[in-house]
């Protein structure tokens, strides 16, 4: 998805291809749940990361407006908001010390008691303690996004290869070349850019130590049914164990765990377990809609689960990787970021303290 928005981005201007080790957007992109969460996930020591979010946030109506009329394709941008569930006293202590941090930072959340919750979604459970509303938190159908993204870069002139893994980044006098694929094939280019979400550490050609530091961050999903004339919620919920997010043709996608298993995709009765448990204490008519599908994807996480993103050690080499669990939020202002930053020598000021070098030494980031 990051790949694709930023070729979409930069076909405007320039010859780009694209190479993808599978699909285009069956990774993470394929997985992701589509939440724009910038406000109500705000945590202390990513005040950063929050400011970042809320830029791509402000950007995401006219990005998907954008990718509508180029490709034909909605991404259904629903702006219903997010509800922070408290199921127990417990929990509203828990979200109101989040809260704390939050307002000092400005976000525009909203604490609401059980009954102004329930009137928003009367089929949550009989007993909750209220719920943080947050109405700037969005939605888009991620699947939907990856099929207008790639339709609105190819009509841009972007050349997509698919099922064509990079091996290595060709380098040669300090900048890059191209790249050679796993086949050997080599590509010459000017520019390259590294958006190989959870499989971008593994890309040769650099040295271990500027090489981006992503790891892949296992987890398992699954999407029930709902009648979409008569859904069971309208708001993304985040609920005590899981979130829920509801889809325009009644898809109620549930998710997701968050496990250290490398590319493992074993979908275990564990994991499903936990997020039906949660989802059904959440709203327990839950337990009676059809299970429609289950998955597994890969986030690329970093060591502070917070983007790589800007020039890489290399003249010609670019970062965008690690997005971890903000991937879908983040894609408009990485788009933009990258794309300005290649074509035009800009740094847009969101995109600074995001850079490789803060997991250098500091006379190696020198």
């Amino acid at each position: 998805m990051v790949g694709l928005g930023i070729a979409w981005r930069l076909g405007r201007r320039a010859a780009v291809t694209v190479f993808d080790r599978g699909t285009t957007g069956s990774g993470a992109s394929h997985a992701a749940a589509g939440m724009l969460a910038a406000a109500c996930e705000a945590e202390p020591g990513e005040e950063h990361l929050v400011a970042l979010g809320r830029e791509s946030q402000a950007r995401w109506p006219c990005f998907a407006e954008e990718l509508l009329r180029e490709s034909g394709v909605d991404v259904e941008l629903r702006r219903e908001g997010t509800l922070v569930l408290a199921l127990t006293a417990d929990d509203q202590a828990e979200i109101g010390h989040r809260l704390e941090f939050q307002r000092k930072l400005e976000l525009p959340l909203e604490w609401l008691p059980a009954a102004a919750t329930r009137a928003r979604e009367p089929h949550l459970a009989g007993k909750i303690a209220g719920a943080l509303f947050s109405p700037q938190d969005h939605q888009v159908d991620n699947r939907k996004l990856a099929r207008a993204l790639r339709i609105a870069a190819e009509a841009a002139g972007v050349t997509i290869h698919e099922h064509r893994p990079v091996k290595e980044i060709s380098v040669q006098g300090g900048r890059t070349k191209g790249v050679i694929l796993e086949d050997g094939t080599s590509f010459a280019a000017d520019i390259v850019v590294l958006a190989a979400g959870a499989w971008s550490r593994q890309i040769g050609g650099l040295p271990p130590d500027r090489r981006p530091p992503v790891r892949p961050v296992k987890g398992q999903m699954l999407a029930l049914q709902m009648d979409a004339a008569a859904p069971l919620l309208n708001h993304v919920l985040w609920a005590p164990g899981a979130y829920l997010v509801p889809r325009r043709d009644g898809r109620l996608i549930v998710g997701g765990t968050v496990e250290e298993k490398g590319f493992d995709e074993t979908i275990t009765a564990g994991g499903l377990l936990t997020l039906l448990e949660a989802a059904w204490r959440a709203v327990p008519a839950v337990e009676e809609l059809p299970v429609a599908e289950i998955w597994v994807g890969h986030r690329p996480g970093s060591r502070d689960d917070a983007p790589i993103l800007g020039r890489g050690p290399l003249e010609g080499l670019f970062y965008a990787t690690g997005h971890h669990r903000n991937g879908i939020l983040l894609a408009p202002v990485t788009a933009d970021a990258i794309a300005r930053l290649i074509l035009d020598d800009v740094v847009e000021p969101a995109i600074g303290p995001f850079g490789l070098e803060r997991f250098l030494p500091a006379r190696a980031a020198e």
